[in-house]
């Protein structure tokens, strides 16, 4: 059996901030069509790495490829924490922002797109919040916002960062409804996660990191306590002043 194609792939990847690194050397790659989870110790550079993906942030060293429509081709949703919730923008303003890589920043909105916004709205069941500032609404519902502007971006490639933190159960399970549908559509959903319970039984496919790729894979092999323990283990051992580490020689 001939395994997926790679919708990303690392090539001795290292990225970090003012020139200290956050992932060093990271090889491999994410199969299309396959949810995958992204965890590890806090400290461990998963969201610097969906960071990296998404074009957020350029690499020290190494590549990252992207498959099929390349970057045009990501959708990106940040942790609710690094969302301007202060901002006077209603529910609808909001999730329109997710036809932008098909309208532009100053495209008009018809009866057409109109459609599309509240027919995404409802499917995250915030059908009536339309006109509800987001600063008005809980951490579920806002959740749920985000989720509603990635459907408009019809992205080939999903990048979730921490989507369920500090959202209740009803609001976690409808939104993995909709990251199964992604999946049948043959989407390819990548998820840094802390719940380890609920990348077991959604997640086939796991990379555990701890600043260095500690193990990749199905994720019954993955998530198991030696790795867990040796990521911990890299974690509290790293230099956190440590310059850029030079490129292996081959």
């Amino acid at each position: 059996m001939t395994s997926p194609a790679a919708a990303i792939e690392f090539d001795d990847l290292t990225l970090g901030y003012d020139r200290h690194p956050a992932v060093h050397h990271l090889g491999g790659r994410i199969a299309r069509g396959v949810p995958t989870a992204i965890v590890g110790p806090n400290g461990a550079g998963k969201s610097t790495l969906l960071k990296g993906i998404a074009g957020l942030l350029t690499p020290l060293s190494g590549a990252i490829r992207v498959g099929g429509r390349g970057r045009r081709g990501i959708a990106y949703l940040p942790q609710i924490s690094e969302i301007d919730r202060g901002f006077p923008v209603s529910v609808f303003d909001f999730v329109a922002m997710g036809l932008w890589g098909r309208i532009g920043a100053f495209g008009g909105i018809g009866r057409a797109e109109r459609g599309e916004i509240a027919a995404a709205i409802a499917a995250v069941g915030l059908a009536g919040f339309e006109a509800r500032p987001i600063g008005t609404l809980s951490g579920g519902q806002m959740q749920r916002t985000q989720f509603a502007r990635l459907i408009l971006q019809n992205a080939e490639t999903l990048l979730l960062d921490e989507p369920f933190n500090a959202v209740d159960q009803p609001t976690t399970a409808d939104l993995l409804d909709l990251v199964d549908r992604w999946r049948d559509e043959g989407r390819t959903v990548v998820a840094v996660l802390h719940d380890l319970d609920l990348v077991r039984r959604r997640f086939p496919q796991t990379m555990l990191l701890a600043r260095e790729l500690v193990a990749a894979g199905p994720t019954a092999e993955v998530v198991g306590e030696a790795n867990l323990a040796a990521a911990q283990r890299m974690i509290e051992a790293f230099d956190n002043h440590a310059h850029v580490c030079a490129r292996p020689m081959a």
